[in-house]
């Protein structure tokens, strides 16, 4: 799994999972993309810096270098859209 795809999909969970701290699948799977990003690309730090009206801001640290990724926020908000908007997961 490239980087890019990886923080990403770490964006999502991360999102799902804070919004749902009770949801363990979704702290499982937060759990298992921290597991890629530091064992697979050699992060030893990533956060969420910043959300403006349409981007959101990773902040990560990679062969100690600081480094900013950038998505869409739409994009990174839409898999706990989904799940909010599903009566099945509520």
């Amino acid at each position: 799994m490239k980087l890019e795809d990886a923080l990403f999909n770490w964006l999502q969970i991360k999102l799902v999972a804070t919004a749902r701290q009770d949801d363990q699948a979704a702290l499982d799977t937060l759990a298992f993309f921290e597991q890629i990003l530091t064992e697979d690309h050699g992060l030893t730090d990533f956060a969420i810096t910043k959300t403006d009206d349409t981007m959101i801001h990773i902040k990560y640290e990679k062969d100690g270098r600081a480094k900013l990724q950038f998505y869409p926020r739409e994009l990174g908000e839409q898999l706990l859209s989904d799940i909010e908007s599903n009566p099945k997961y509520n």
